[in-house]
């Protein structure tokens, strides 16, 4: 069913909230994706299995960063948080403290 997973009727929804839900289920999927990959490569004792499997994984990394991408471009305070804590050094519970 398309609006599986959908919290309210479809029908009370406009199409940018039901593309958001979307773009939410896909990135979930992606990163569970990414999960299970990487412990089958850690399971397997058959290296070139491995690398099948890490290669796959990192396959699936590309597609969570495209649609967070998506979700970024179209939501002004995931954008905000986004820019606030990637690509910091600092531990992560103090990026931002005080400003």
């Amino acid at each position: 069913m398309a609006s599986e997973g959908l919290h309210e009727p479809r029908e009370l929804l406009d199409e940018s909230s039901v593309d958001h839900h979307r773009a939410m289920t896909s990135l979930c999927e992606e990163l569970g994706a990414i999960d299970w990959y990487d412990q089958r490569v850690k399971a397997t004792s058959d290296a070139s299995l491995a690398a099948v499997l890490a290669y796959n994984r990192d396959d699936e990394k590309e597609h969570a960063a495209m649609v967070l991408e998506w979700l970024r471009r179209r939501d002004p305070a995931l954008d905000a948080n986004l820019r606030k804590f990637l690509f910091t050094t600092e531990p992560i519970t103090e990026v931002g403290v005080g400003t």
